[in-house]
């Protein structure tokens, strides 16, 4: 075994990867961006090198910079997470040429599997059941919309050298085509300097079924069994578990034993996940399974498997990468239980689950006996460089229900401040009825979306514990508190919570609240309720109507701008397009007029609530 590692990635995996390696007694070697500076990861490690600003572009992404960190070091191997250049093939053989020991497949590997058409067509010469579309050369928009006809809708535009959702569109009619097939071929470009696509037949019920796969290189492959991965939104992962529920053993036998022919197809070592898509419309059946694609490094969601089977994954891939065997045949492995993982995201769900970014003022996860995998700490800061996944919560039971259970108290107890998060509307999810039933597909969040959100609007608990807090605050001598001449003791305060005025009678509760500032949080199902003394009008209105004004819905930088000073526009006519925390957004007119005001330019970065465009209309 090597003894010194370096980590090229951040966050949570870089954390995760640290916690093996020590135990294991390798020295550990962060890389991190000046953005980075303060991070968790970085005082975890046994040593750390700045590589660079902020942008990803400027720092992650540079495998020179990190090559170069590595000799400075005296790295003897290079671990690269997920994500960034953990599935870069060139990356991984300037690390062997370098002299350097890579944890993860061979570059081979990775170039047989890595653009999504060649890998199909792979699997489809080692007889794995592939999903039907079009894989061709001719990438011309006449011939692929030709082929969108042929292959019907509603389908799906891929990019082929794609990841984690990016350059996917999902098309209903020949109409729309070319416009998703623009907007695809541009975040494809943009994410991963490939424009080029492919066509898949859309599933009408599909859930998302992949299989961790593990090789050494003594010729040796096995699986750890699948997982469900079929929670998500806008085809980003949210909830996964394993096993995957409704499989029966004899299903489950040939999709592993159809993963593992992929992972032999390639010749892999180390770790990778092959993806499924299965059509559930009749439950989950052998020939209505796809192979989709391969991921040639750990996943996100790799702590459900461990659960599950009792295996440090982390631990495999540095024995694997060290040339030692697989720790264990495939007869010694075996599943426990049922494993639930669910994604904490720095957005918030009430505005569109825009990102959100700042300072954790307040960040506290109770989750007795849940673990907790998380990419930063209290006083840290959520930025918008980065992917705005900020934390991994991730539950373990003798049965799903139990796991359902045990996760979404953890996720409801949740108190993140001023950060918003997705952790109350996890909550929600887990504790779902169709959820619980099993009735699951990628289509799930959509459409139970209303029930998962919940309301934003404080309850009279929230009103009336965040009434005692101001009060206590204010130190009011108990004797006077509420005291009325002839009267029960009665205190009303007055909150003002976002721009409506409530009053609200005092009352103890169990509920967490903290005078954080100038502001009471009450926390309550993971979420946070924020109260001020009041500054608007009795009426409870704060504000005005904001007209024709376009404001920055998050943090982020300008994409493109498709209107120039004084051109008319109709309501819903996109005016431009931004990008923050790995998301696009196309900004349309919220009503007609003439765009009188531009402060927007391609390649702008812009603060939350900043002033893009104004549009003048009659009258």
């Amino acid at each position: 075994m090597f003894t010194s590692l370096l980590i090229a990635n951040r966050g949570e995996i870089a954390r995760r990867i640290i916690r093996t390696a020590r135990r294991l007694g390798i020295r550990t070697i962060a890389v991190y961006s000046e953005a980075d500076a303060s991070a968790p990861f970085v005082a975890e490690a046994d040593e750390a090198h700045c590589i660079g600003p902020a942008p990803a572009r400027e720092s992650y992404l540079r495998p020179e910079k990190i090559l170069d960190a590595a000799r400075r070091a005296g790295a003897e191997a290079i671990h690269p997470g997920y994500g960034f250049l953990s599935e870069n093939a060139e990356f991984a053989q300037a690390v062997i040429d370098a002299g350097l020991i890579w944890v993860g497949p061979q570059p081979s590997s990775i170039r047989a599997m890595g653009l999504k058409d060649a890998a199909k067509a792979l699997m489809q010469r080692a007889g794995v059941p592939v999903t039907p579309g079009y894989l061709g050369e001719d990438q011309s928009p006449e011939r692929l919309a030709a082929e969108a006809a042929r292959i019907g809708f509603p389908l799906l535009i891929k990019a082929v050298a794609g990841g984690g959702g990016k350059g996917m569109r999902r098309v209903e009619s020949l109409e729309e085509f070319p416009a998703a097939l623009a907007s695809c071929q541009r975040e494809a470009e943009a994410s991963f300097g490939d424009d080029r696509v492919l066509l898949e037949i859309y599933v009408s019920r599909p859930r998302h079924i992949e299989v961790q796969v593990f090789g050494d290189a003594h010729g040796n492959v096995v699986h750890l069994f699948e997982r469900d991965c079929s929670l998500q939104r806008r085809h980003q992962k949210v909830i996964e578990e394993a096993p995957a529920p409704g499989m029966s053993e004899a299903v489950r036998e040939a999709v592993c034993a159809a993963a593992v022919q992929a992972a032999r197809a390639v010749a892999y070592q180390g770790a990778g996940t092959i993806e499924f898509i299965a059509d559930a419309s009749e439950g989950l059946r052998a020939d209505r399974i796809w192979f989709m694609e391969m991921n040639t490094r750990l996943q996100v969601e790799h702590p459900v498997t461990e659960m599950v089977t009792g295996q440090d994954l982390v631990e495999w891939q540095l024995r694997v990468a060290a040339g030692e065997k697989l720790p264990l045949r495939q007869e010694q492995i075996s599943l426990t239980g049922h494993a639930i993982e669910a994604r904490l995201y720095a957005e918030n769900p009430d505005t569109g689950f825009l990102p959100s970014t700042g300072v954790l003022t307040h960040f506290v996860l109770p989750a007795p006996g849940v673990r907790v995998d998380s990419a930063v700490e209290q006083g840290g800061e959520v930025t918008s460089f980065y992917d705005p996944m900020i934390a991994k919560l991730i539950a373990h039971g003798p049965t799903r229900a139990a796991a359902a259970q045990k996760l979404a108290g953890a996720c409801g107890a949740a108190q993140i401040w001023p950060v918003k998060t997705n952790a109350a509307f996890l909550a929600r999810t887990l504790r779902h009825g169709a959820f619980l039933a099993a009735q699951l597909d990628t289509g799930f969040i959509a459409a139970h979306l209303p029930e998962l959100l919940g309301s934003p609007e404080p309850s009279p608990e929230v009103l009336q514990a965040a009434a005692q807090a101001r009060i206590a605050a204010h130190d009011t001598p108990p004797a006077l508190r509420g005291f009325r001449l002839n009267a029960p003791a009665r205190l009303e305060v007055r909150l003002q919570h976002g721009a409506t005025v409530h009053t609200a009678p005092a009352a103890p509760s169990a509920l967490p609240v903290h005078n954080l500032g100038d502001e009471t949080v009450v926390f309550a199902q993971a979420r946070a309720f924020a109260f001020t003394e009041p500054t608007a009008d009795d009426t409870g209105h704060g504000g005005g109507e904001s007209g024709g004004a376009v404001l920055s819905p998050m943090p982020g930088h300008v994409l493109s701008v498709a209107v120039a000073l004084g051109e008319t526009v109709k309501k819903g006519a996109p005016l431009l397009v931004m990008e923050a925390m790995k998301m696009e957004m196309t900004l349309a007119a919220p009503c007609d007029g003439v765009v009188a005001e531009l402060n927007a330019a391609p390649g702008a970065r812009v603060a939350e609530g900043v002033l893009l465009l104004r549009l003048e209309t009659e009258g």
